[in-house]
């Protein structure tokens, strides 16, 4: 049975949470520049995107611009409207799409079984949870994908649908909850007559690559971006492996970063052997599909960061918290600090995931 309490535990988490990274980052710096500090890596892409579009900085081109889905900086250029500040807008998105990711998230985990604030602490005390905060599509993507994913848990398709379509415009994770969706639709045998719902979800994949067909001929421009920014060239992942595990064993701070991939990846494995032992078919999907692009580039990349997009994850870890409070207990205060010192790591400039 979901409760109210579910959301108003998630909301307390989520805000309390966040006024407490407030105290532990501002660090003496003003209001007025402390909005800059989190203007970091891709947060910095997003407000180029709402500025200036995808033909980028007049003079400055980039060609790694179409790699980000238009839903982000669509929402960074409404918000503008009323916050001039581009850095502001960002977090006040992330802010508020964080709320709404949390009371669905604790409203999944007790549609499970389990009690929903444990899958919200799990989550806003893992390592990369920075991300959530910081003006990424993160807790924007996880806004319109977990209501998605507990709307489809009901059968209420007509809702999952247009949810799941939001996601699918945030990031292209979106298309593996398309998938997933599909997997779910099946293994609940719902009426076939209902299967047009399921359309719904990849049609702003579709619409996004005809309009980078429209302007550069490249059906696939997103996943060329990518390769030519980032370098996500697909390998064996025998081949990926050992380039990530060449460089996390040297000396030099990307080392670092690349030890925290090859972690990231130990749990992702963790956690699909986990989800398949359990016979949870669509969310293996979800998560495997995830787990399987980004472990056949040509090298890890963001692999840490994806887990904080895999919600069946959290709501297994409060299954197994659930009745066992000292799990909870030992997670938060195993991951807290690791999560803390992350962000710090993040606003230091530092690649943190």
């Amino acid at each position: 049975m979901i409760t109210r309490a579910a959301a108003r535990d998630a909301l307390l988490l989520w805000f309390g949470s966040r006024a407490g990274l407030l105290v532990a980052t501002l660090l003496g710096a003003s209001f007025a520049g402390y909005a800059e500090r989190w203007r970091k890596w891709d947060a910095g892409l997003f407000v180029t995107l709402a500025q200036y579009g995808y033909d980028g900085e007049p003079g400055r081109p980039d060609d790694g611009l179409p790699a980000f889905f238009p839903g982000f900086p669509a929402a960074l250029r409404v918000v503008h409207l009323v916050v001039p500040d581009w850095e502001t807008a960002g977090l006040l998105i992330s802010l508020v799409a964080g709320a709404v990711a949390m009371v669905a998230l604790a409203r999944l985990a007790e549609l499970e079984g389990a009690d929903g604030w444990m899958a919200v602490a799990a989550l806003l005390t893992f390592p990369l949870a920075v991300f959530l905060s910081a003006g990424y599509s993160e807790s924007l993507f996880l806004a319109f994908a977990i209501p998605a994913w507990l709307a489809a848990r009901q059968g209420r398709w007509a809702a999952a649908a247009p949810l799941a379509a939001g996601a699918s415009m945030v990031r292209i994770t979106g298309l593996f909850l398309a998938v997933a969706l599909v997997v779910e639709f099946v293994t609940r045998r719902e009426s076939p007559r209902r299967a047009g719902w399921l359309v719904v979800p990849f049609l702003p994949l579709v619409a996004y690559s005809f309009y980078h067909y429209s302007r550069s001929g490249d059906w696939l421009a997103w996943k060329h971006a990518q390769e030519a920014g980032w370098g996500r060239e697909f390998v064996w992942p025998w081949e990926a492996w050992q380039s990530t595990w060449g460089t996390a064993m040297g000396g030099d701070e990307n080392a670092v970063a690349f030890r925290m991939e090859i972690a990231g990846a130990v749990v992702a494995v963790a956690v699909l052997v986990w989800l398949l032992a359990l016979r949870r078919w669509s969310e293996l999907v979800y998560t495997g599909a995830q787990a399987g692009a980004l472990m056949t580039s040509a090298y890890y990349l963001s692999i840490p960061r994806s887990l904080l997009l895999w919600f069946p994850l959290w709501v297994l870890v409060a299954k197994v918290a659930t009745g066992r409070r000292w799990v909870i207990a030992l997670y938060v205060m195993v991951c807290g600090p690791l999560m803390l010192l992350n962000t710090m790591r993040f606003l230091s400039g530092a690649w943190a995931g």
